[in-house]
C-alpha cells in the first residue's frame, strides 16, 4: 500500500467520521435542551473507554486525546491550534519576533499540514512546493494533529540553518523528502506596467505577492503612475497573495471604491462591524479586472469580494479560502491555550470568506507549471534550465485583458 493510498484512506475516514459526528448531533438537535452537550460528552467518554479496553494494541491514550481534541478543532476552523503548556511560552515567546523561514502560508486539511501557497523566490517555492501540497513531516515528526501554530514554529529559524521536511504532491505515489534551507523572507515588490493591444486603449497592470503594511500605499502609487501613463483600464493581479492582516484588503478594495459595503467582522459573542468605503480615500474610476488563482488568500480575498461585480470583474480560478479570522488566545487550566477565532470576515452578501473562498465571475484555470516535477530529480534544488518546459502563456491574464477591454 503506498503512502498517497494510505493518506487517502485516512482522510476519507477523517470525512466519514466527522459525517457521522455531524449527523447525530444534527439529528438530536430538535430536541435539544441546553444539557444535551453532556449527552455528547458522555459518548465521546465511552468511545474512549472501548478504545482504551478493546482496541488491538494498548493504544497511547494522550496522543489518542490530544488527536481528538486537534479534530474537534479542525473540524471548526482549520487554523484554530491547541497549545500546550511548553508550547504555549514558545508560541508567546516568538509571537512577536522576525525569523527566518522557508516561504509557506498553511492550513490544515483531514488532519495534515496544506499548503495554502509558497511565496515566489522563497526555498519553498525553488524546490517546487505549491498549493495543495501536504507537508506529512517536520524533522522526521509527524504533522497528523501537529498544532498549526506550532508547525510554523517548527519551520522557522536562524538564518541559514537547515530543515527537513518531506511532501505528498498531487502527482507523486510517494512522499518526497526536501532538505530545505531558512532565509530571511523578502516579499517582491509591487510591480506595475503598461499592457498594450494593438488598436485598443492601454492597460495598467499592477502585480503583489503580499499585503504587509505598505503595500496599499505602494499599489495606490502604481495606479497613480501607470494613469500618467496613458492606462485607461486597470488589471490588479493578487494570484498567489496570501498574506497581510484584513485591515490591508479593506484599505486595498478602498482604492478602487468611493462607496457601500467593503466587508464585515462578526462573531457569536462579537459584535457585527461594517466596513464602509470611504470616498475620500478612492483614487480611481478606471475601468478594472481583479486576477485570483487558488493561492490568492486572505486579506486578498477581501479585495476580491468587495470589488467582485460591484466595482470589477474578477477573473482566474476560485481562491482557497484563508485565515481572515479575528484570533484570540485562550489560556487553559493547565496553562496551555486554545488559539480561536472568534470572528469572521464577510463578504457584502454574507458569506464567510474563510469557508467559502471567492469564486470568480469569470473562471479561468490557471496554466501548467513551467518545470516538470514529475521526475526523480532532487526537488529541494531549481530545475535545471535542460528540465525546463516552455513557459506556458498566462491565459488568466489573457482573459482578463479580454475582459477589461470590454468594460
Amino acid at each position: 500500500m503506498t503512502r498517497r493510498f494510505q493518506f487517502a484512506v485516512v482522510a476519507s475516514s477523517t470525512c466519514l467520521v466527522l459525517l457521522l459526528l455531524f449527523g447525530a448531533v444534527r439529528g438530536r438537535g430538535a430536541a435539544a435542551d441546553s444539557n444535551n452537550v453532556y449527552s455528547h460528552l458522555g459518548v465521546y467518554s465511552e468511545v474512549l473507554s472501548r478504545i482504551k479496553a478493546d482496541y488491538v494494541e494498548e493504544p497511547d491514550m494522550k496522543a489518542v486525546t490530544i488527536g481528538a481534541i486537534n479534530g474537534m478543532l479542525e473540524s471548526l476552523d482549520p487554523y484554530a491550534s491547541y497549545l500546550n503548556t511548553d508550547q504555549y511560552k514558545q508560541y508567546q515567546k516568538g509571537k512577536d519576533q522576525t525569523r527566518a523561514g522557508v516561504g509557506v502560508v498553511l492550513s490544515r486539511r483531514f488532519g495534515y499540514l496544506s499548503v495554502v501557497d509558497a511565496l515566489p523566490g522563497s526555498p519553498a517555492s525553488k524546490a517546487g512546493i505549491s498549493t495543495g501540497d501536504v507537508i506529512e513531516s517536520i524533522n522526521n515528526v509527524s504533522t497528523r494533529d501537529m498544532p498549526l501554530a506550532l508547525s510554523q514554529m517548527m519551520l522557522e529559524g536562524e538564518n541559514g540553518t537547515t530543515i527537513e521536511v518531506s511532501v505528498l504532491r498531487v502527482r507523486k505515489s510517494e512522499p518526497q523528502k526536501l532538505t530545505l534551507i531558512r532565509t530571511n523572507l523578502v516579499y517582491p515588490p509591487v510591480s506595475g506596467k503598461m499592457v498594450n493591444e494593438p488598436g485598443k486603449d492601454p492597460i495598467g497592470l499592477i502585480s503583489t505577492y503580499s499585503l504587509a503594511p505598505g503595500r496599499v500605499k505602494d499599489i495606490a502609487a502604481k495606479v497613480d503612475e501607470l494613469e500618467k501613463q496613458g492606462a485607461k483600464r486597470l488589471i490588479l493581479d493578487l494570484r498567489h497573495c496570501a498574506t497581510g492582516a484584513p485591515e490591508e484588503g479593506i484599505a486595498l478594495a478602498n482604492l478602487f471604491l468611493d462607496k457601500g459595503l467593503i466587508t464585515y467582522s462578526q462573531g457569536q459573542k462579537v459584535s457585527r462591524q461594517d466596513y464602509q468605503a470611504v470616498a475620500a480615500k478612492a483614487i480611481t474610476k478606471l475601468p478594472l479586472a481583479v486576477v485570483v488563482n487558488r493561492g490568492t488568500a486572505g486579506a486578498a480575498e477581501i479585495t476580491a469580494a468587495a470589488l467582485l461585480n460591484r466595482r470589477a470583474d474578477v477573473v482566474g480560478e476560485h481562491t482557497y479560502g484563508g485565515d481572515t479570522g479575528i484570533r484570540k488566545a485562550i489560556t487553559m487550566d493547565d496553562g496551555g491555550a486554545v488559539l480561536l477565532a472568534v470572528a469572521k470576515y464577510y463578504t457584502p452578501e454574507g458569506k464567510a470568506i474563510q469557508d467559502t473562498g471567492v469564486t470568480p465571475n469569470i473562471t479561468q484555470v490557471e496554466s501548467e507549471p513551467t518545470a516538470d516535477l514529475d521526475d526523480d530529480s532532487d526537488a529541494a534544488a531549481p530545475p535545471s534550465p535542460d528540465k525546463m518546459k516552455p513557459l506556458p502563456p498566462d491565459i488568466i491574464l489573457k482573459q482578463a485583458i479580454e475582459t477589461v477591454i470590454k468594460k
